[in-house]
Order: structure tokens, then C-alpha cells, then sequence
């Protein structure tokens, strides 16, 4: 369906109850990715930072809240380079770009090399989230998805399989939503992503579809508009 991607993960999904990173969906993800490259779909990629630490985190350990998200950036990137580290055990070439400088590690993000790295077959991970504080890796999607003029945004949720009108895990009665309007999403204050990162998916008419990564093969289908999940359009 779609000729460039850009797949958001969160932090929490590449990891387990005991580890900060599950081996098991490293490889798994870093296998959907080299299915979905083969198919000729370009792919970059935004990974949040939470299973290291999370801005609201901020007063429980008594941290100012900026202090706190530079923390979580730094997180991004140990998490981009264990994305990159997977794929490249199969042979996928990537590169990791960041918006905070740390040369030594990884490419400076800058918009048009980014878009040359996926004309030429290579995955691109973003780190660092947008470089500033008070943003969230939601905005950072849907940053970098303006920038580098990606069809869509798929947006990976660990457990919870779209868009739902109350948060399924606790009202039984919680109806989902097949398919949204970016307005919709604003008025009735769903849980989809932040309201600066849905407005900018609006204004720049970037689709967004959220589904269970945690299904067989769900971010394969999503790409191929397959996935059980929610559509969000303008």
C-alpha cells in the first residue's frame, strides 16, 4: 500500500518484565522489517524511551521535568542502536540519526540524508526524540514523518490492538473505533498520541494506523493494510 513508512515503537515493547530488552522481539521486530524492506517499502523508524525512564517520572525522583527528558533522549538512542544492532545481525543495512550531536555513535539528523538513506535500501532509526524538552517521541513521529514525507505513520502499541473510546484494560464496555478522523481524535480526547504530535499529523494529511505489534506479523500486515487495527485520516 504504501511506498515510505515511518513505525513507531515505544520503548516499553522492546522489553520484558525482567530485562530492559527482550532478545525474542528484537528479532522478531528486526524480521518483520527486512520482510516489509523486501517488499520495497522504505522504512525509518521513532523509538521511544520509556522502558529507561518517562517525563511524568519527573517528581517521583525529584528531577526537574527538562532534566528528566533529556534523560528519556538519551534513552531513544540506546534504544535506536539496539534496533540497529538486530537488523544488521540479518544483514539489514540501517543508520541511527540523532537530533542531539553525539557523532561518535550516530549521524546527525539532517532531513535530506535521511531521505537518501532510504532511497538507497537503508533503514533509518531517529533517536534523541526532537532534540528538546517537553516533547514527546508522538511529536518526534510525527515530526520526522513531515520531514521525510512518509506515506504513514504505523504506530505500534504493546497490548492493545487500536483506538479505543475508554481504555479497554479496565471498562469492559470500551468500544473501538475502526476508523477516525484527526478531529475526531482532538474533540473526544482519545488516547492516541499527544495533541501536538495529532495536529501535525493533521495539518501535514499524514495517515496514522495503531495496532497490537504484539500479534503475529502485525506490522507486516499493517503495511500491506491488513492490520485489525484503527485508521486515522483528515
Amino acid at each position: 500500500m504504501y511506498k515510505r513508512v515511518l513505525l513507531k515503537l515505544s520503548g516499553e515493547a522492546l522489553s520484558s518484565a525482567n530485562n530492559i530488552f527482550d532478545k525474542d522481539v528484537l528479532d522478531d521486530l528486526a524480521r518483520q522489517i527486512k520482510v516489509i524492506q523486501e517488499m520495497g517499502v522504505e522504512i525509518a523508524i521513532v523509538v521511544g524511551g520509556g522502558n529507561f525512564i518517562r517525563g511524568k517520572m519527573a517528581e517521583e525522583i525529584g528531577i526537574e521535568r527538562a532534566q528528566v527528558d533529556s534523560m528519556g533522549m538519551l534513552g531513544t538512542v540506546i534504544n535506536a542502536l539496539a534496533i540497529q544492532g538486530s537488523l544488521e545481525n540479518i544483514g539489514v543495512e540501517t543508520r541511527v540519526q540523532s537530533a542531539i550531536e553525539m557523532s561518535k555513535i550516530a549521524e546527525p539528523f539532517i532531513p535530506r540524508r535521511a531521505i537518501r538513506h532510504l532511497e538507497k535500501g537503508r533503514v533509518v532509526i531517529f533517536g534523541a526524540g526532537t532534540g528538546s524538552a517537553f516533547f514527546s517521541t508522538d511529536t518526534t513521529a510525527a515530526l520526522r514523518a513531515s520531514e521525510i514525507d512518509a506515506d504513514v505513520i504505523l504506530m505500534a502499541k504493546n497490548g492493545v490492538d487500536g483506538v479505543y473510546n475508554a481504555d479497554p484494560k479496565i471498562d469492559p464496555k470500551a468500544v473501538k473505533y475502526d476508523s477516525l478522523t484527526y478531529m475526531q481524535v482532538l474533540q473526544e480526547q482519545l488516547q492516541v498520541m499527544d495533541s501536538t504530535a495529532t495536529s501535525m499529523c493533521m495539518d501535514n494529511d499524514i495517515e496514522l494506523i495503531v495496532f497490537n505489534m504484539n500479534e503475529k506479523d502485525n506490522i507486516i500486515k499493517a503495511v500491506e493494510g491488513n492490520s485489525k487495527g484503527t485508521r486515522v485520516t483528515t
